[in-house]
């Protein structure tokens, strides 16, 4: 990564031409792409906010933060490059949070998020990305990612024994939907367990609400523990899970990805986003595959318009996000339990496949692995923490014999 900015293109230009490259397969890929990003994903946001505690204003204020935040971020960096980069949250990070935010006061979490975006700004701008990253190996980030998510693999089939036509129903969407190579199979799998729990009485359509978001601002607070057990971990989530897979996209599609200037974005909206309850913004992978894929447009010069389009399809429904949220809340716990687990099944494979599956650091992943799974807190300080700690020592130990 070399260091300082990377020149933008020519802005106005690519205004210009925006609309000629606003075709059917860009709309197309747009909105697959925020549905893909804001179904499962808020889900995940409800959970943590459950969790934690936190009133229904704080929730919407921080699904407004992330939804809207990602969403201008995929404007901002795909008409200033010309490329299509989307932005969005990640995911990994709400994983973590769902555990470790109810271990905080949201003071105390929004300090961590804007220690986390400084951290992005810093690295932005010093171009100490790569080799930050570079000093960690990602088996073992992968490791402490799989982890966090296999909690949420097992949440597919925790209500099976209650509700066993509710999760076979989803479960078979699911796996339909995938094998007819259908990217919203997650969203599929929401539909037909909306429709179940409506049959059955259990989707309660009169307590969804119909409002704004309304951002509410937080004071941060800062301590020791929360930047160790969340700033860190969210810095390097969000740049190894999501940033760095999405400059990878890029790069196998033709373009050469501003990474400096993606980083800098990143951070920057982090900053903006963090005083009312963001947990950060980045780079979204498998949005940004979607919209980079040929299939959104033949020519790679046009695709930007489709993260045009899913960044104004994410800002809106971040602006509508207190109606999304009560719609979400009216769910049974069983449907939302099976839509995150689900939402997290691509995420997990791939963390396993890069961290254990992988010949290279495999000790040091495992271990990763097996103490993030294992949640524990040591010295106030939680697991995802000691994750990369010890997967790091114990890979120095013995991987160099592997």
């Amino acid at each position: 990564m070399n260091a300082g900015l990377e020149r933008p293109t020519d802005v106005r230009a690519n205004l210009r031409d925006l609309p000629r490259y606003i075709t059917p397969s860009t709309v197309s890929a747009g909105l697959v792409a925020a549905l893909l990003g804001v179904t499962g994903p808020v889900i995940l946001l409800i959970q943590a906010a459950e969790a934690a505690g936190l009133t229904t204003e704080q929730l919407n204020s921080w699904v407004f933060a992330v939804l809207f935040g990602g969403g201008t971020a995929s404007v901002v960096l795909a008409l200033a490059y010309r490329q299509p980069m989307c932005g969005a949250f990640s995911i990994a990070g709400v994983a973590l949070l769902i555990t470790m935010l109810p271990r905080y006061s949201l003071p105390e979490a929004v300090g961590a998020y804007v220690v986390s975006g400084l951290l992005i700004v810093a690295l932005a701008l010093t171009g100490w990305f790569g080799r930050a990253m570079a000093s960690i190996p990602p088996q073992v980030v992968s490791g402490m990612l799989a982890g966090l998510l296999f909690r949420f693999a097992l949440g597919i089939f925790t209500p099976l024994p209650r509700e066993p036509l509710l999760v076979v129903a989803m479960l078979l969407t699911f796996v339909l939907l995938q094998r007819l190579g259908w990217r919203t199979s997650t969203f599929g799998a929401l539909v037909v367990g909306m429709a179940v729990a409506g049959a059955g009485g259990q989707f309660r359509l009169d307590q969804v609400t119909l409002g704004l978001a309304v951002p509410g601002v937080v004071a941060p607070a800062f301590s020791l523990a929360s930047v160790l057990s969340l700033s860190l971990p969210l810095t390097v989530l969000a740049l190894t899970s999501q940033n760095a897979p999405g400059i990878g996209i890029l790069s196998t599609q033709g373009y050469q990805p501003p990474s400096n200037a993606i980083t800098l974005v990143s951070g920057l909206w982090s900053l903006a986003t963090a005083p009312l309850g963001g947990h950060g913004v980045n780079l979204a992978a498998p949005m940004t595959a979607i919209c980079a894929s040929p299939a959104a447009h033949p020519d790679p010069n046009g695709r930007y318009a489709a993260a045009v389009i899913d960044g104004v399809l994410f800002a809106m429904v971040g602006v509508v996000g207190a109606s999304a949220t009560t719609l979400m809340l009216a769910l049974p716990p069983a449907v939302i339990s099976v839509v995150a687990g689900l939402a997290m099944v691509p995420t997990l494979m791939s963390s396993l496949r890069s961290s254990v599956g992988q010949e290279r650091h495999a000790w040091g992943a495992f271990f990763a692995l097996t103490i993030a799974a294992a949640d524990a807190t040591v010295l106030g300080v939680g697991a995802p923490f000691w994750a990369l700690l010890g997967g790091l020592m114990i890979s120095r130990v013995l991987d160099h014999t592997a």
